[in-house]
């Protein structure tokens, strides 16, 4: 009996026809991948665009035909029956969803600046926010998050849950005097107030160290809790300035902002002298380690506790982009937390991109 030999793929030293090509062949290749690669995303967009409108046109012919003709429960089932009869497989003409059609077009109809915007993520997205998030302001921060991040279902539940809302506008950082008008608003949002970590077994009282190596034992859920565009670098990542080496406690990349996140854990208060030493690591971190293309090096100084009104004085004078947060082991935090948001206009310009720095000092 004869064997077969196994299937050998075929490389550029084994073809022969890859032999005397150009040699602006691999970047002309690169880019017509990248090409066809945003070709079918913007494809993927324009077909959900479509689809959300389609959803958006049904709610209105419903709620048109309630307040004409008196449309009622009955009706509507008997509408699911015939589409899903019309159009079999589609899956999307059930009598719930329809009634998810009708309050997409009764919630947001009255809401002009909501309205293209709920065509730009999934329509299951739009669900996870109409029905866990009541304000508009709030509903507009999570779908232009989700737009820009690209966060799945889980990690937008997630984000939700952790009231991301509340801690995005409430980051104390100086993102607006530290970064080029392109970045500070995008920036201001991927750093939050407060960061939780449920997923961690340890005590009131831990180290630093210990600190560090749960969320590196849990680096998924670690990533997803600092907003899910985070890319792990290192821990006691090595820096060398003149023959002395310091060490940075954990290193991310930030994919979307395209820049290195530089992490300090603190297991107590926030003291002032943390700023200068971050300041030191990314300055370093630029003219080191950082890649030509990459935005200048984020700070992040995640605390136990802080006091806000230090916090602020101490990042007045500093010249890198650098936030102070607190982490919390466990789902402690109340809904207080609305009661001390920038007013509906400064979250309004955040939102647009045209950060006004609602998180300083308040008179």
């Amino acid at each position: 009996m004869t064997k077969r030999k196994p299937h050998q793929q075929k490389t550029a030293a084994s073809d022969p026809t890859k032999n005397n090509l150009p040699a602006s062949y691999a970047s002309a290749f690169a880019e017509i991948k990248e090409r066809i690669r945003a070709a079918r995303t913007a494809a993927l967009r324009t077909v959900n665009r479509q689809l959300v409108g389609l959803y958006w046109d049904i709610g209105r012919i419903i709620v048109e035909r309630q307040s004409t003709e008196g449309w009622g429960r009955s009706v509507v089932k008997v509408l699911a029956a015939d589409l899903q009869r019309e159009f079999p497989g589609s899956g999307g003409y059930s009598v719930q969803n329809l009634w998810y059609m009708r309050q997409l077009y009764s919630e947001y109809h009255a809401a002009p600046k909501l309205q293209p915007l709920v065509g730009e993520i999934a329509w299951s997205h739009n669900l996870i926010i109409m029905s866990r998030c009541k304000d508009f302001l709030e509903r507009e921060f999570y779908i232009r998050m989700t737009r820009k991040f690209g966060w799945s279902k889980n990690v937008l539940i997630h984000q939700i849950e952790n009231q991301s809302y509340e801690k995005s506008l409430l980051g104390q950082t100086n993102f607006d005097a530290a970064l080029s008008p392109a970045l500070r608003a995008r920036a201001r949002l991927a750093v939050r107030d407060e960061y939780t970590f449920d997923f961690l077994e340890l005590g009131d009282k831990h180290s630093e160290r210990e600190l560090e190596r749960a969320l590196i034992g849990r680096v998924e859920n670690f990533l997803r809790a600092m907003g899910g565009m985070f890319a792990f670098v290192g821990s006691q990542f090595r820096l060398e300035v003149e023959g002395r080496e310091y060490f940075i406690d954990l290193l991310l990349f930030h994919r979307r902002l395209k820049c290195l996140v530089a992490i300090e854990l603190k297991i107590g208060e926030f003291e002032p002298e943390y700023v200068g030493k971050m300041q030191f690591y990314l300055s370093v971190l630029d003219k080191q380690v950082r890649e030509k293309g990459e935005n200048p090096a984020i700070g992040i100084i995640l605390c136990k506790e802080k006091n806000r009104t230090i916090v602020e004085y101490a990042l007045m004078p500093a010249g890198k982009p650098i936030g102070v947060a607190t982490y919390r082991i466990v789902k402690t935090l109340p809904k207080a937390l609305r009661g001390q948001l920038p007013s509906p206009e400064q979250i309004v310009k955040i939102l647009e991109g045209h950060s006004s720095n609602p998180g300083g000092l308040r008179p």
